[in-house]
């Protein structure tokens, strides 16, 4: 069981610790997709506050800073084939399931280019094509559509599964219930993966939720339910293994992520309701320096070899949002364009 603190507290001994341990070999082409993963989500969310602030790109956006290594964890063990849900935090899943940073950068400044032709914006990013069914500004709203893709993959016999991500405030909503329950009942493969980063906009889970472990809750429908340090991306890609070899045989596992948003809950949050103090220790679990550290320590990649990375991303982000800046605006003729109900 993880053991939180009392909100407003040294927040990070509610994440578990580096695994004491020796870790498994893993090849060096997989660290460096890795890290290059979660570097490609925490240089693009840096990019798209940056241009929010000189008022370039409009609407609210909700970033992703402090848990790229949820997504980058998981969509490692994943195909084009494969399923994820999203939801209004949808960037850095989308990166790390795949999605081209041009495209996606286009999107964010509502460009006929962009991923979903600029009509998706920030919260409802979209990529069929890379099995991303989309994210959603409605709390929960992606868990029943993680279910439908889940049922229609057991319905036509194929070797898919599908990963749901959502944070600790919709395992609140009605939707988490129903559609667990369904799954499990039907036994579907799909990962029910919860990004628990604390707070629900600015309420504590403490306040919103009667059990200090939310991975319990899966006993109540039957399935398994475990914990992972969110802040570790080599531990959430193995569990992420693990877990999607279980929901292919068995059906459903939820897998509780403990992880934690650097950044405010959307561009309006003064970040009031937390001390500066509590997200300078989770700063401190930082996961692509504990993971950089780490592959220097052991000798997986040399110091050299991670800054030539950090400039191959670096480059890539810069060109996907000068791209985007130049590209062409939607026009008249765009409007009722993919509109499919009178």
């Amino acid at each position: 069981m993880i053991a939180l603190q009392p909100e407003n507290s040294t927040e990070a001994a509610s994440a578990s610790a580096p695994s004491a341990g020796p870790r498994p070999g893993y090849p060096e082409p997989l660290l460096e997709d890795l890290y290059r993963r979660m570097l490609r989500i925490r240089l693009f969310e840096e990019e798209i506050q940056y241009h929010m602030s000189r008022g370039r790109i409009h609407g609210t956006t909700h970033l992703y800073v402090g848990e790229e290594a949820v997504a980058a964890g998981a969509a490692a063990n994943l195909s084009d084939l494969d399923y994820i849900t999203s939801t209004h935090r949808c960037h850095g899943h989308a990166i790390a399931k795949g999605s081209d940073l041009a495209s996606l950068a286009a999107e964010m400044f509502g460009k006929r280019s962009g991923v979903c032709g600029g009509k998706g914006g920030s919260m409802h990013l979209a990529d069929p094509a890379r099995g991303n069914l989309g994210g959603t500004g409605i709390v929960g709203g992606g868990i029943p559509v993680a279910v439908g893709a889940a049922l229609s993959i057991r319905r036509l016999g194929q070797d898919r599964a599908v990963v749901c991500f959502f944070g600790d405030g919709a395992m609140n909503e009605g939707t988490f219930h129903e559609s667990v329950n369904l799954a499990a009942v039907w036994k579907l493969p799909v990962l029910f993966l919860c990004e628990n980063n604390l707070y629900g906009v600015s309420t504590h889970v403490r306040r919103s939720t009667n059990v200090q472990d939310l991975s319990l809750r899966a006993a109540a429908y039957g399935i398994p339910g475990r914990n992972v340090d969110g802040m570790d991306v080599l531990e959430v890609y193995r569990a992420v293994g693990e877990a999607l070899s279980h929901v292919k045989k068995k059906g459903p596992l939820l897998l509780v992520a403990q992880t934690y948003r650097f950044l405010g809950h959307s561009r309006s949050d003064s970040n009031v309701y937390r001390t500066q103090e509590e997200i300078d220790v989770w700063k401190k679990k930082d996961p692509i320096l504990r993971f950089r550290r780490l592959l220097i320590a052991r000798g997986d990649l040399s110091e050299g070899r991670i800054s030539e990375i950090d400039e191959e991303v670096r480059d890539e982000v810069d060109s996907a949002f000068r791209y985007a800046q130049a590209c062409e605006e939607p026009g008249l003729e765009d409007l009722l364009r993919d509109v499919y109900a009178d």
